[in-house]
């Protein structure tokens, strides 16, 4: 039988331990005196084995470690120290301020409209009295005639409407949205208009 080193190293604390079968054992053996690699791995794990099972362990004298690390941390470069801590400051203000700063932006800001074809509406007067379906996607002028069920609105302010994401009814709002988006048809404002 012929062994690699690979199936050397893979058996070799069964080697130090005698648990393999003799016909493994001699064709390690074999391997080994012609292998310097091998004979190091060898003679390293036989030497862990040894320090490790050796009951003469010196054990730490008590309050060592805490000596160890006063001397430790009066050794270390105080201005390295404070500089990092100033490091780590400064990098976590930036974090909070950035997350500030997205919480804010535009779209964690305002609610999802709830028409997929709604625009950012700015000219109707924001305290304008308005009526709304609360499971709809638009506000209406009170006398809006395309009102169906009455005994269901709610009323808002505009300003509250759109802060819940209803977008205006483009008939009853019709002289609010055509002061900003021009009369119906016009080509350089129809896809601005809100539908």
């Amino acid at each position: 039988m012929v062994v690699n080193c690979e199936q050397v190293w893979r058996e070799i604390s069964n080697y130090l331990e005698d648990e393999i079968d003799p016909g493994l054992r001699t064709a390690m053996d074999d391997h080994i005196r012609g292998c310097k690699r091998c004979t190091a791995v060898l003679e390293g794990t036989r030497n862990v084995v040894q320090l490790y099972g050796d009951e003469r362990m010196v054990e730490v004298p008590l309050g060592y470690s805490y000596r160890l690390r006063r001397r430790l941390e009066e050794n270390m470069n105080p201005n390295r120290r404070t500089l990092f801590g100033w490091m780590v400051a400064a990098a976590a203000a930036i974090l909070v301020a950035g997350g500030f700063e997205v919480a804010r932006s535009s779209v964690f800001g305002r609610p999802e409209p709830r028409s997929e074809h709604a625009q950012v509406v700015s000219s109707v007067p924001p305290d304008l009295m308005v009526v709304v379906y609360p499971d709809g996607k638009t506000f209406h002028a009170p006398t809006c005639t395309y009102i169906h069920d009455k005994a269901h609105l709610e009323k808002l302010t505009a300003r509250d409407a759109l802060q819940q994401g209803y977008v205006p009814c483009t008939r009853c709002m019709k002289k609010y949205l055509t002061a900003r988006l021009g009369p119906p048809g016009t080509p350089d404002t129809k896809s601005q208009r809100v539908v």
